[in-house]
């Protein structure tokens, strides 16, 4: 596909899939940030804060089990009819969850039904996700052209930070201006019931965006094929008898990337009134301002990655990120504000070389029919096997071990599989996403692993 998007229509749908992806977002950390500063006393009582600590973050945890669920079922319907009805559809789910979470009754009030109806909305907001991720990067890739992908596709990247800043600075507003016990009693409500809003003003602007051309050009030749009696498989079938090579990359492209970002934002607010036994505005405000770096330069790594490739950007974040992993704590644990918001900042940004070429890497890896179902898929089983986990083993290692080298250990190990993982994938950069890889000329980009011929 040529350049040939004209630059107000990709900043519309850019725009679209930003604000969607943040709004998204800022439901999914809004329960993470939750889960470590008032769930496990109101929903989870216990006698041992980082038990009911550890409780909490289970269920958070259940969010990313429902995701590759939602990968598979957002995928399948997103490759048959269409990105952005299944886009619509996933706001409309993940907001009307967290909304529910802000009226949601507390322990004390109705026993166990609380942490019961926590969870079940928790699974909600997980499906909802697991189908948004890759919708939102597709509809932005299948829209812009092939020599600026990696920056335009890097903005609904950057909804994650925005939605983890947003979450962050309501919550760190309400502790500022709030006593202890109004903000368990009562404030943490506020920042739930305020996704109804959010969802509002996300759902006026993501109707007005069109389709993409791409899959309505897929689209088009799976009509007139079927008309000739051409019978296709299910996309989710075709991936893994077609593509399973791509998903396991997809995988390990996001193991390090998922696993250091959740210890840096929600761990870290767990390790730092926890352990080291500082308030919560100390690590509330550490990621805010980490976060809003984040947001900025994630959209650089990006256009980086048009003009260096995928994979250098990606192998600085995951290598520099392998070694932060031991600096991280020790800075951290200097319970300086200073130096905490320092030690964030500087992993967020290692972060973002990962994240921000990312969705362009993923998306080129995949034909457009079976697109939206392939990188759901490999996204979302990553979540599980590396988000869901990372918070609930950072804080088992915290408690049995007390100290924080165990967790430096797992986070360096997480990044050192997506440096591997990303060393023998070959360049996607180029790639004309109309075509399919066995249509691709033998003198452009293609995605091959190792063990394939060059």
């Amino acid at each position: 596909m040529s350049d040939t998007t004209p630059r107000s229509g990709i900043g519309r749908i850019v725009g679209a899939s930003l604000i969607g992806t943040t709004i998204e977002w800022y439901d999914f950390f809004l329960y993470g940030s939750a889960a470590a500063l008032v769930f496990n006393t109101l929903f989870f009582p216990t006698a041992d804060p980082l038990v009911g600590t550890l409780i909490a973050f289970i269920t958070y945890a259940i969010g990313f089990a429902a995701r590759p669920l939602g990968g598979i079922v957002f995928g399948h319907f997103g490759d048959k009819i269409g990105r952005k009805k299944l886009l619509v559809l996933s706001l409309l789910m993940m907001g009307g969850a967290t909304f529910a979470m802000g009226l949601l009754p507390t322990y004390d009030s109705i026993g166990v039904w609380a942490p019961i109806l926590l969870t079940v909305l928790r699974l909600v907001q997980g499906f909802a996700l697991g189908g948004e991720w890759g919708g939102a990067v597709l509809i932005v890739s299948e829209h812009g052209g092939d020599k600026h992908r990696g920056f335009w596709a890097s903005w609904p990247q950057a909804g994650a930070p925005g939605g983890n800043l947003l979450a962050t600075g309501v919550l760190s507003l309400l502790a500022a201006v709030q006593s202890d016990a109004a903000f368990q009693s009562w404030g943490w409500r506020i920042p739930f019931l305020l996704s109804g809003l959010l969802v509002m003003i996300g759902l006026w602007i993501r109707v007005s965006v069109s389709e993409s051309p791409v899959f309505l050009e897929a689209q088009a030749k799976a009509e007139a094929a079927a008309a000739a009696g051409v019978k296709e498989e299910a996309p989710v079938v075709e991936v893994f008898k077609r593509s399973w090579r791509e998903v396991l990359s997809a995988i390990g492209t996001r193991f390090g990337e998922n696993i250091s970002y959740y210890i840096l934002t929600s761990f870290l607010l767990v390790y730092v009134t926890t352990h080291l036994g500082l308030s919560k505005s100390t690590a509330l405000n550490a990621v805010l301002i980490g976060s809003a770096v984040h947001f900025v330069t994630i959209p650089l790594w990006g256009a980086l990655s048009d003009r260096i490739g995928r994979r250098p950007v990606t192998l600085i974040g995951s290598a520099g990120m392998a070694i932060w992993a031991f600096v991280f704590f020790g800075l951290v644990d200097s319970k300086s504000f200073v130096v905490i918001t320092l030690a964030v900042t500087a992993g967020l940004l290692l972060h973002g070389a990962m994240y921000g070429p990312q969705a362009a890497f993923i998306s080129e890896m995949f034909d457009t029919k079976v697109r939206y179902s392939g990188a759901s898929m490999g996204s979302q089983l990553a979540s599980i096997l590396a988000g869901a986990l990372a918070p609930i083993i950072a804080v088992e290692l915290l408690k049995d071990y007390g100290s924080s080298t165990p967790i430096s250990i797992y986070l360096c190990a997480a990044a050192v599989i997506t440096t591997i993982t990303v060393a023998v994938t070959r360049e996607t950069l180029g790639r004309d996403l109309a075509r399919n890889r066995a249509e691709q000329p033998a003198d452009e980009p293609r995605p091959v692993h190792a063990g394939d011929p060059a």
